[in-house]
């Protein structure tokens, strides 16, 4: 294996570290702003869930800022055909996860029922509607975006927005909104106590079981799907030019790896059985932060089993099959991605560190006795 294709391989690799990092940190506190109205039956009861998760999500976000900023400067191509074509959809998400910061910031300044209702479910969409759009948009790459190049590598994007929100990709963003849902309630039932963790367990089974259902039915659709296959290319330590190779669509494709490598079998199987042992950890009431982890582990299954059915494929074309997006076609140079990896080597145990301390300081349950002792700091 030459050192360019190993580069390749290894951030085809964090980029898929990088996108479960987002899932399994932010999943947790989108997935309980989605369960906010549900969970929390009384003002009190719903500060305690947005206090659960207050420290946390904007830390939380840097996840998704390094997986940006990996896109951008590991996969360029990638990069400006996903942001281009998917600009309306992007600005739907930042316009929800704009409500995030700007509802915890005013929700408790007047003592208003109205109010703070509003804010609730400024809250509660600024959760749900970014859960949804990442499943819809892993949807739409699992269908292939009808883009194209021509001879001088200008992109075109012949989709719309509402193209998006076909009946598979909103599936797959109903399995999105199922996993992180089953996320945070797996969170809350670590930090918190009462009602609102008897509620949260009881969401948190609901939405497992939902999750192993929409799953399987995706996995099913998926099967029936045509997918892509490359028939010949430039090599796999070849300049990056996405116009020097020959794809061809056909059905199955996008289980043609699980046939050929038995053991990426695994993802689907972790993304099955995390939900499934999540729920009966829920349920048994038991061993609350194992359940957490279990949910986790979920979510990283089924992220992988999308990352996999695609490999080597980015970004299927579905216009103009030829001009899809590989791993091997579309990387920047070999002292880029060689820069990235070194920087990466050095600061990203740094995060993990300073992340994993944050946690470890904040830990415990929130209680409405810890917000009545401190009602002006706390949100």
């Amino acid at each position: 294996m030459s050192e360019y294709e190993f580069l390749r391989l290894l951030w085809w690799a964090v980029l898929g570290v990088l996108l479960i990092g987002f899932a399994v940190t932010d999943g947790f506190d989108l997935g309980s702003a989605i369960l906010l109205p549900f969970v929390g039956r009384t003002d009190m009861e719903r500060r305690v869930v947005i206090n659960t998760i207050g420290p946390f999500w904007e830390g939380n976000q840097v996840w998704f800022i390094l997986g940006g900023g990996a896109i951008f400067a590991a996969w360029p191509p990638l990069y400006a055909v996903a942001f281009s074509g998917f600009y309306l959809a992007m600005l739907l998400l930042l316009c929800a996860l704009i409500l995030r910061p700007v509802g915890f910031k005013y929700r408790s300044k007047l003592d208003s029922p109205r109010w703070r209702t509003t804010w609730d479910t400024a809250l509660f969409l600024g959760g749900l509607v970014p859960a949804l759009v990442f499943g819809v948009a892993f949807g739409n790459v699992l269908r292939g975006v009808p883009f194209r190049f021509d001879d001088t590598l200008r992109m075109t994007y012949t989709g719309t927005l509402f193209g998006l929100f076909n009946p598979f990709a909103l599936l797959c963003g109903l399995v999105s909104v199922a996993m992180l849902t089953m996320h945070g309630a797996a969170w809350l039932v670590c930090k918190t106590e009462g009602a609102i963790r008897r509620r949260s367990r009881r969401a948190g089974v609901f939405a497992a079981l939902a999750l192993v259902a929409l799953f399987l039915a995706g996995g099913i659709w998926a099967a029936t799907l045509d997918g892509y296959t490359l028939k010949s290319f430039a090599g796999m330590d070849a300049p990056s030019n996405p116009l020097t190779k020959q794809v061809i669509r056909q059905p199955g494709a996008l289980l043609a790896n699980y046939s050929a490598m038995r053991w990426t079998m695994l993802a689907p199987a972790v993304g099955v059985f995390g939900a499934v042992l999540a729920a009966l950890l829920s349920i048994a009431g038991r061993f609350r932060v194992l359940a957490f982890v279990t949910s986790g582990l979920s979510i990283t299954g089924v992220i992988a089993t999308a990352g996999l059915s695609l490999f080597p494929f980015l970004l299927p074309s579905s216009l103009d099959p030829n001009s899809s997006l590989t791993v091997w076609d579309a990387s920047s140079s070999a002292t880029t991605l060689l820069v990235m990896s070194v920087v990466t080597a050095i600061l990203l145990p740094i995060v993990l560190v300073y992340t994993a301390w944050v946690y470890r300081v904040l830990r415990g349950p929130v209680t409405e006795a810890d917000i009545e002792d401190d009602p002006h700091t706390t949100y």
